[in-house]
């Protein structure tokens, strides 16, 4: 096979699924830290840290897994939109997993590359990593309900 051949064939991406899981877990502990126990459906709360203010809102609460929407207030500007996403939170595999953010509604598992809407080959797991660097507000964090349903 010439030089020329092999260049236009690239390898397939193969997600590291170790790795994936691996954040998805260190996800979930940042999220156990602040997240109440007895939290209700459609309850919201503030989880403040040195770093910034996260407003949790509790989607869906199920016997073995809840759904999240973490969104973290930015000043006001017109080019920059606050970091949003949905979060589903398995507490009998002990892993947090991005579901959509604010641009991406559907997350695909690899996505060919070059796309359409420009999304890396890793776009799940690279939201996951946002996700992780998100949760990072400070060491010593503090959870404030606002509103009970």
């Amino acid at each position: 096979m010439s030089k020329t051949a092999c260049s236009l064939n690239p390898k397939r991406y193969r997600p590291d699924v170790n790795r994936f899981l691996s954040l998805c877990g260190r996800n979930y502990f940042y999220i156990l830290r602040w997240l109440p126990v007895d939290v209700r459906q459609g309850d919201v709360w503030q989880v403040e840290g040195e770093f910034g203010c996260l407003v949790v809102r509790l989607l869906e609460n199920t016997k073995y897994t809840q759904l999240i929407e973490i969104s973290r207030e930015l000043s006001q500007s017109d080019y920059v939109h606050s970091p949003q996403v949905c979060v589903r939170v398995y507490h009998d595999a002990k892993l947090a997993e991005v579901l959509t953010s604010r641009q991406i509604y559907q997350l695909r598992p690899v996505y060919d590359y070059p796309n359409i809407r420009m999304h890396h080959r890793d776009e799940k797991y690279q939201v996951n990593a946002f996700l992780e660097e998100l949760l990072k507000i400070d060491s010593h964090m503090s959870a404030i309900c606002l509103s009970e349903s």
